[in-house]
């Protein structure tokens, strides 16, 4: 996925959104590395595929945004994809 597919931060909602289901690999990885003590700025390279150097600004948000809904998932988001899926 390039650059140019992820906004610079996710849909702020209470509910799930699409684009959350969209993006649950990303969030994932986003939440591992951070998890792992990766620096942020190989996290947003890899992951999102933004240059921190070049667009140090854009790199950052992009990358906390997506961390924090990340965060979000695992204490709010989870149960709202379970109960979707027993229903």
């Amino acid at each position: 996925m390039a650059a140019t597919d992820f906004p610079d931060a996710p849909p702020d909602s209470a509910e799930l959104t699409d684009y959350d289901r969209a993006h649950m690999k990303a969030y994932m990885r986003v939440l591992d590395a951070a998890t792992d003590g990766a620096d942020w700025r190989e996290a947003v390279a890899v992951i999102f595929e933004i240059d921190p150097e070049v667009e140090p600004e854009r790199a950052r948000r992009v990358h906390d945004s997506h961390l924090a809904r990340a965060r979000w998932m695992t204490e709010h988001g989870y149960r709202k994809l379970l109960h979707a899926k027993s229903l």
